[in-house]
């Protein structure tokens, strides 16, 4: 929290010092405090200001528990995030439901908004020609919205499939999840890499069977759709996820990948379903390779944004 509240502070010391240097700002949010740096700016300058919504952090921490429903902190978040988005000259979302939800609980107009999806470099997340690991892999925050738990019991419903887990990243449920592999006797499947260069990321997801993207069935994460989702199938991976809303939406629209129910059984019915079926993987893989090409490519999304800043700039001059 001293970090998410003084990295802020500097940025504004900064972009006040040196304000002709710069045409346009974006604030990209979570955390939500980033929006400190272009308040000012925003009552006082006439500099185009984008803020970057790519998480309800306010709705997160409210359904996982980290701040009471109607409580103080709540409120006071929410009438600091509704003086954000009003001042805001555009405001990008990366999911058409998160977008909604803004509108519904903010009263953001339409014309404010821009859908801006999460995407994927894919020069960088190509599919090979080797023949994949029997291997699950899950990329990303160990965290609480994530519900990797299932799918490390899942595994003791395989039925003599065999099938490794790699989870490769950090973060808070880390140390509960190896104490549950102790408890399952799974030290011999599944692996906790921790955190590894950026750069081993994309063979590491070529070399999987499967990626994981494994949210909580919760209404507060409608909206979410996980970064790793989208480098999956850009790999030529097929993608099981768990969840609601947007992460249904995009599997089906690519038919890359199923979405599951979060309970150990039916993930393992899924798993063993892949793990024999090559052809199968092969197709689905195919299958989200050409969706990324054609929806979510970093480039293509990138001159969005390059068109949106010069056209905010052009309006300010």
């Amino acid at each position: 929290m001293a970090y998410y509240l003084l990295f802020p502070v500097h940025a504004l010391l900064w972009l006040l010092f040196n304000h002709r240097e710069y045409d346009a700002v974006i604030t990209s949010s979570p955390p939500i405090f980033t929006g400190l740096a272009g308040l000012p700016l925003g009552i006082f300058t006439g500099k185009p200001w984008v803020v970057d919504v790519r998480d309800l952090w306010i709705d997160a921490s409210v359904g996982l528990g980290f701040i009471s429903e109607g409580g103080p902190l709540e409120r006071l978040s929410r009438a600091y995030q509704g003086v954000v988005l009003r001042l805001a000259d555009r405001i990008t979302v990366t999911t058409e439901e998160l977008g909604s939800r803004l509108t519904e609980q903010y009263g953001v107009t339409s014309e404010k908004l821009l859908h801006l999806p999460n995407g994927v470099d894919s020069e960088r997340f190509t599919p090979s020609e080797a023949e994949p690991d029997p291997q699950l892999v899950y990329t990303g925050n160990v965290g609480h919205a994530q519900n990797l738990e299932a799918c490390i019991r899942a595994l003791n419903h395989l039925n003599g499939t065999k099938a490794n887990l790699k989870i490769v990243g950090d973060g808070d449920i880390r140390p509960q999840l190896e104490q549950l592999v102790g408890e399952l006797n799974l030290e011999d499947q599944v692996e906790f890499t921790g955190l590894v260069p950026r750069d081993e990321i994309p063979n590491i997801v070529d070399d999987a069977s499967i990626g994981l993207a494994p949210l909580k069935e919760d209404p507060t994460l409608e909206y979410a759709v996980p970064t790793k989702a989208y480098e999956y199938m850009a790999s030529g991976t097929p993608v099981v996820a768990t969840g609601i809303g947007e992460i249904e939406h995009l599997l089906d629209a690519a038919d890359a990948g199923y979405v599951v129910d979060n309970d150990a059984e039916a993930l393992a019915d899924t798993f063993r379903r892949l793990l024999v079926d090559g052809d199968l993987r092969e197709q689905l893989g195919q299958n989200g390779r050409t969706h990324i090409e054609a929806h979510y490519d970093r480039e293509q999304i990138a001159r969005t944004l390059s068109s949106t800043l010069a056209d905010l700039v052009r309006a300010d001059g």
